[in-house]
């Protein structure tokens, strides 16, 4: 997730990009301390997430969450205020989370994770379709209703009897799709590494040979090494040389 913080207070911005670098899966792109320097920064670099104050010099928090809602697919907006009134005009505004100052480090996580699923102008835009590049988002049921993971924030797929488990940059999810369906529609952005493991090439980081446990591969933000099969070696071993 590619986020814009906007605040005037340099050491709250400074506060709020301690915190997100400690949370794995989220870029602090750009940041600005006035309502016009937000928007431009925000068109620049394509953020996903804003982290908006509402009390601003000039165009305000509110005033330019109304200019974003105007994009085909606006970002979602996360207001920062230490004024506990607005909290109406967030929602008016449709806000993806509402945060009181001095924010909370577990308040702040919770609102980036809900900002994260995607909004009806997204999901319009992604499709719901398989197209030659992926599917835009693995859905799996859970005791929550249907969880949506962005194919592009998934690490690896790991087998195991009739269920496959999705590691992903916020944790885990099981499915019920096999390796088999999932590496023919996913498309060359994983790749088949073991008879139990299909792995996001861009998350690796390399490659391990040991005499004893075989070849193993590291993965960005993954603790343990991911099994590589002797059948898929030369493969894998020609893509980590590329990289």
């Amino acid at each position: 997730m590619r986020i814009v913080i906007v605040d005037d207070e340099p050491l709250a911005r400074e506060r709020l990009r301690r915190m997100i670098e400690a949370f794995p899966g989220y870029d602090v792109v750009g940041e600005a301390g006035d309502g016009a320097s937000a928007l431009t920064c925000i068109d620049q670099t394509s953020a996903d997430t804003i982290l908006l104050d509402v009390h601003m010099p000039g165009m305000d928090g509110l005033q330019v969450a109304r200019e974003l809602a105007d994009a085909d697919v606006p970002p979602a907006v996360i207001f920062v205020t230490a004024h506990s009134e607005h909290a109406l005009s967030a929602h008016n505004n449709h806000a993806a989370g509402y945060l009181l100052k001095p924010v909370r480090r577990d308040d702040l996580a919770a609102a980036l994770a809900r900002a994260r699923r995607p909004s009806r102008a997204q999901v319009a835009a992604l499709g719901d379709v398989v197209t030659g590049h992926g599917p835009a988002y693995i859905s799996a049921r859970t005791r929550d209703g249907i969880e949506r993971v962005a194919a592009s924030d998934i690490l690896y797929f790991w087998a195991d009897q009739k269920y496959t488990t999705v590691y992903h940059m916020q944790g885990e999810l099981l499915i019920e799709q096999s390796l088999l369906a999932l590496e023919q529609t996913l498309g060359d952005a994983f790749m088949r590494v073991h008879r139990k493991a299909l792995v996001a090439k861009r998350h690796i980081t390399g490659l391990r040979l040991d005499g004893e446990q075989g070849a193993t591969l590291t993965l960005r933000h993954v603790h343990e090494p991911v099994p590589v099969s002797r059948r898929r070696l030369a493969e894998v071993r020609a893509l980590v040389e590329q990289q």
